[in-house]
């Protein structure tokens, strides 16, 4: 059994908030400091499956990716899907702590995630914010695959190698793929600076129509691996580190990685 906030020291070194973005929401949403924490489940969400499975193994904590309050609240409605979580992780005193933007950015975290599962060498900064003159980090990776690759033959690889059961395309004709950017989760707001960096694909989700066709006046390659398919790898690993980070500091935890959690999306 440890506490609470020896957990929020282990995710503040795993991805230190100061990486996150201003806009940002993550730490710990739900709970105390001083609570005596036994079991924890990560996953990508506190989804309303997610929640039922804390209470059923008994967790006493979730640490998520996204956070499950992002916006201010001005109403607690126990009616509505926010105010119904709140009420079942206060009334089973489930702490929740997220790590959003921030392991996004973080070594390790989730972009480094990505690049290792398709194949991303030599990785490099890619999409950069800043506060105050200083450079922050990166919330993408640009690197380079060992072999070029025909764009067909690489898009397949993003989707063999990410929980998706497709991918979507978008060809700017035969240009082979060597470098490569992306960002995890909705990146389409950095094509622009993808193509303008070299890129011969970009790899990232919630793609929409005009981003596609800015890409492909542009010469390169895209691929929309989804939203969930880009982000959710990152659990499994933030499970390790996590264990690893306690055991390093001689404290040990049940921890849990949520293995059922699907996309929104399916193809018909």
């Amino acid at each position: 059994m440890v506490k609470c906030q020896e957990i929020m020291d282990a995710m503040e070194r795993i991805a230190p908030r100061r990486l996150a973005e201003e806009w940002d929401n993550p730490g710990l949403l739900v709970g105390s400091p001083l609570q005596e924490i036994q079991k924890i489940l990560v996953c990508l969400d506190v989804s309303d499956a997610v929640l039922e499975k804390a209470v059923r193994i008994g967790a006493d904590m979730i640490v998520s990716h996204h956070p499950l309050i992002f916006q201010p609240i001005r109403k607690l409605r126990t009616d509505l899907p926010l105010g119904r979580r709140l009420q079942k992780l206060l009334a089973h005193d489930i702490a929740v702590l997220a790590a959003h933007t921030n392991l996004d950015i973080a070594k390790g975290g989730v972009n480094d995630v990505l690049a290792e599962r398709i194949g991303l060498e030599r990785l490099e900064p890619f999409a950069v914010n800043g506060r105050d003159g200083e450079a922050a980090g990166s919330l993408g990776r640009i690197g380079r695959l060992a072999v070029s690759l025909p764009i067909g033959e690489f898009a397949r690889r993003v989707r063999d190698a990410l929980p998706v059961s497709h991918v979507r395309l978008i060809s700017a004709g035969d240009r082979p793929v060597s470098k490569v950017a992306l960002c995890s989760g909705s990146g389409a707001e950095f094509v622009g600076k993808a193509a303008s960096l070299g890129a011969d694909a970009y790899v990232t989700g919630d793609v929409r129509y005009h981003d596609a066709q800015h890409a492909v006046e542009r010469g390169m390659h895209v691929i929309d691996a989804g939203h969930f398919g880009t982000e959710f790898p990152v659990v499994a690993v933030l499970k390790e580190r996590l264990e690893q980070e306690l055991a390093e500091q001689g404290r040990t935890v049940e921890i849990v990685e949520d293995k059922a959690s699907t996309d929104f999306f399916t193809v018909l």
